[in-house]
């Protein structure tokens, strides 16, 4: 469990090397951790402990990472989740295709820029927990909680998912191509493929749809891209 002064990362990583090193940059600055080796090991724990953030392996001994990051996202949708991984091709399956985890890192990486990342996604994740305000009517987004409420229902996004919504909710009307959306969501230049937009925007209103099943305010205009279209 977090404490009060610090925040805690949950290293799945079967390299004690690598896993002694994030530690040990991670304490540095100021973070707990906790290190499993073995991907069965890792939803028991969690069923006991919640980590703010948990940095996770792709090549696993047990469950591997591509499955375990399914499990998570089905159980703990809000729980941070960054993937380790030797494998570039996989990056888009990591982002958004079938996972949704909040970003990546590429092996062989800097322990600096490891910190770094986490820092960035639990300033995005953390305010999930900080109260937002809303007219209680509409769609309204809490820029400190990185949070979307509808008729003040949290919608529970993701950071990527959350900043798409924000983009096109800030032009309404306005048509944005796949590479457009895609330089807004990730301001790295990482090269992911248009099929990762389509994902979250797939995700996106999947997730409005569950609170306003007859409201579609993200339209897809074909051969362009998508634009965001409230209601009249």
């Amino acid at each position: 469990m977090s404490t009060a002064s610090k925040e805690t990362v949950l290293i799945v990583e079967d390299e004690p090397k690598i896993a002694s090193l994030v530690a040990d940059y991670l304490e540095g600055s100021g973070f707990a951790s906790h290190h499993l080796d073995h991907g069965d090991s890792v939803v028991p724990w969690l069923e006991q402990q919640r980590p703010d953030l948990v940095l996770l392996d792709l090549m696993l001994p047990g469950t591997d990472g591509l499955t375990l990051c399914r499990q998570l996202r089905e159980r703990w949708p809000r729980l941070p989740v960054i993937m380790l991984t030797a494998r570039v091709e996989e990056v888009d399956r990591l982002l958004g295709l079938e996972l949704g985890a909040d970003d990546y890192i590429c092996k062989p990486f800097s322990p600096r820029e490891v910190v770094a990342r986490i820092k960035a996604v639990l300033r995005r994740s953390r305010a999930a927990e900080v109260p937002g305000s809303t007219d209680g009517a509409a769609l309204s987004l809490d820029d400190d909680g990185w949070r979307a409420l509808a008729d003040g229902q949290d919608l529970g996004l993701t950071a990527v998912e959350f900043q798409l919504l924000k983009v096109l909710m800030n032009a309404p009307g306005r048509i944005f191509s796949r590479d457009q959306l895609m330089d807004h969501m990730y301001r790295d230049h990482r090269i992911v493929s248009e099929r990762t937009v389509d994902s979250h925007i797939k995700k996106l209103r999947k997730k409005i749809s569950d609170v306003w099943p007859e409201r579609e305010i993200i339209r897809s205009v074909y051969g362009v891209g998508y634009k965001y279209q409230p209601e009249e």
